[in-house]
């Protein structure tokens, strides 16, 4: 099932060797999942993979790095950022 297109994907990460990881969004239920494209010599398939799966063996990776990049970009507040005491 062809879940994408260029106007409900950001563009991730994008390594030397051409693979690029996109970040996607299914337009009928908003549900957010990771498009993997395989750089042109490696001759595979573009895949689709859920966030938890992405994350689940670690975050160390350049791409992973770069989701939660994005993320953090959704917080207006750094998370020790000093805040005025009440």
């Amino acid at each position: 099932m062809e879940r994408s297109n260029v106007s409900d994907r950001r563009e991730l990460y994008q390594a030397a060797s051409g693979e690029t990881w996109y970040l996607g969004r299914e337009p009928s239920n908003g549900r957010a999942f990771i498009i993997y494209q395989p750089g042109g010599p490696s001759g595979g398939q573009r895949s689709h993979v859920e966030l938890g799966a992405f994350l689940n063996n670690g975050t160390e990776k350049p791409e992973q790095q770069a989701l939660l990049r994005l993320i953090g970009t959704l917080v207006d507040i750094p998370p020790y950022a000093q805040r005025e005491k009440l």
